[in-house]
């Protein structure tokens, strides 16, 4: 495996960049187990209302549980949201769990994706149904919807589907490409006529639509925009052609976040104008967002463990790192931080320090994959002293490696970050 990329000597944040109750949180939490996350869950839902309201009245706004799947995080979402997506059977009943606590009832309909799901699942899926839960699974292959449909006549239940596409085609690209490629998510394009006649042919589906989520992470309003309108466009074409009873045209995700230096936000106002300008597509458009709505509402905090030079590199170790939060490392990710110094330190004890150098974030894992930012310029940073990462409430926690050398888990709390 190629080592990250490397940045070209970007500065750390001012520590006042992040907000105080967080900072008071980090450094409480960093005295305790070392690392973990601070959340604040109203912020989350407060990002989910904007884009609802951002969004024309036809649109449905989903919140990816995969994303981040704390209970706090989704009983707060539950209220702003209009679903879940789920790829699992306990994000499935977590978020059954946090719409019945925060409604008083089933409402809102749980969306059920991923390119592998097991009779067993889909049993558990049908089981909720049957129970009441508006529960929908989005199919990738035609063995999937046997399965789908045996669960459902055994539970004695309709389940609503929708056939997940990889188009041949995909007009825009994001940081992640999941259509037009070789991969196992959705069926191809080609295939797609013979998949819908399964579908229709079987019993205990309901065949609601399509599924064209294609593209990830794009911070391209307008390019978003025109895919959004290009997967309605494909679905109508398609439901038109094959006898679809379209109700239901689910365009994923997508938004992006911006995590290096000179990358704009996304631009909601412009993305939602743009979506606004058509007209009613007469069915239900679902996004199912999770870095754009969780991200800014996390940050990682780990206390400094050393400061090390070799070579001609300075390195701060943390308590923590890719088994933590291994989604720098992965997308390559150059996630900035700010430090907040800590004077606590054992008397009599040597305390390394690095002073207006680039420095090289690493955790405490035997593997040297284990790096969370690479050439960052820090005024100053001392062994003690708590690194914070900010959007890090996105595919943080649920995306690490836990298991790997045994250290303690991340430890997650929740703040209110809008206080003085």
């Amino acid at each position: 495996m190629e080592p990250p990329r490397s940045f070209e000597h970007a500065p750390a944040l001012d520590a006042d960049r992040i907000p105080a109750p967080v900072r008071a949180a980090a450094l409480e939490l960093a005295s305790g187990t070392g690392a973990g996350y601070v959340y604040d869950p109203a912020l989350a839902a407060d990002r989910a209302r904007t884009l609802r309201k951002a969004l024309p009245d036809w649109a449905r706004v989903y919140f990816a549980v995969k994303a981040n799947g704390f209970d706090p995080v989704l009983a707060h979402l539950a209220e702003a949201v209009d679903g879940f997506e789920a790829a699992s059977l306990r994000e499935a009943r977590a978020s059954l769990a946090a719409l019945r606590e925060r409604r008083g009832g089933p409402g809102g309909r749980i969306a059920v994706s991923g390119p592998g799901k097991s009779p067993e699942l889909l049993a558990g899926l049908a089981a909720l149904r049957a129970r009441g839960a508006d529960i929908a699974v989005n199919l990738e292959s035609v063995l999937e919807a046997h399965r789908a449909s045996a669960a459902a006549v055994a539970a004695g239940t309709v389940l609503p589907v929708t056939v997940r596409v990889n188009p041949a085609r995909v007009p825009v690209r994001g940081s992640l490409v999941m259509g037009g490629v070789p991969g196992p998510f959705g069926i191809p394009e080609a295939e797609v006529p013979a998949a819908v006649a399964a579908v229709r042919a079987l019993p205990g589906l309901d065949l609601a639509g399509f599924h064209v989520h294609a593209v990830s992470g794009n911070t391209d309003a307008a390019a978003h925009a025109a895919y959004v309108l290009w997967c309605l466009e494909w679905a109508r074409t398609a439901a038109d052609r094959h006898g679809v009873d379209l109700r239901t045209v689910d365009v994923g995700g997508g938004l992006g976040v911006p995590f290096e230096a000179g990358d704009g936000a996304f631009d909601l106002e412009g993305f939602g104008a743009a979506l606004a300008a058509v007209p009613d597509p007469g069915v239900e458009v679902v996004f199912e967002p999770g870095r754009w709505i969780g991200a800014p509402a996390g940050w990682y905090a780990a206390r400094v463990t050393d400061v090390k030079q070799a070579y001609g590199g300075t390195f701060a170790v943390v308590r923590g790192g890719i088994n933590h939060f291994q989604l720098p490392t992965s997308w390559e990710i150059r996630h900035t931080f700010a430090v907040l110094e800590d004077d606590t330190w054992p008397a009599g004890t040597p305390r390394p320090a690095a002073r207006g150098a680039s420095v090289t974030v690493s955790g405490e894992l035997c593997t040297p994959e284990d790096v969370l930012a690479r050439d960052v310029r820090v005024g100053s940073v001392r062994a003690g002293d708590v690194l914070v990462f900010p959007n890090a409430g996105a595919y943080g926690f649920e995306f690490a490696m836990p298991a790997f050398l045994g250290h303690p888990p991340a430890v997650r709390t929740t703040v209110d970050s809008r206080l003085p």
